[in-house]
């Protein structure tokens, strides 16, 4: 299975983008799906998640600012990021919610500048 995110790059505080991931190889629809983030320093965290069924769930810093989707036709994860803080600058990955995650792949900067 590969993992293709894009959609990241360089935005001032306030903006927006969205963030995609192609999923290959896989059988999309039966996995439940999340965004994660790593920032310099720092772990790795899952900052978004949704079901098979399409139920979302987020950490507290991006509640209301983030969402994400799928696109079980497409093979692809999205999420729509708004009112970008510097905080979120990071690298973002797409990968399995739960379970044995798959190969990481090489994620998209986001950068959030003040």
């Amino acid at each position: 299975v590969q993992l293709q995110a894009s959609g990241g790059g360089l935005v001032q505080a306030g903006g927006s983008l969205r963030l995609s991931c192609v999923i290959s190889g896989g059988i999309f629809e039966n996995d439940a799906m999340g965004w994660y983030r790593q920032a310099p320093g720092k772990q790795r965290e899952l900052v978004a998640g949704i079901s098979v069924e399409g139920t979302t769930d987020y950490i507290d810093a991006v509640k209301g600012r983030f969402t994400i989707s799928r696109d079980n036709a497409k093979d692809t994860l999205y999420l729509q990021m708004n009112s970008l803080k510097p905080e979120d600058t990071a690298v973002y990955y797409c990968n399995k919610r739960i379970g044995r995650r798959y190969s990481w792949g090489q994620g998209t900067q986001v950068t959030v500048s003040s």
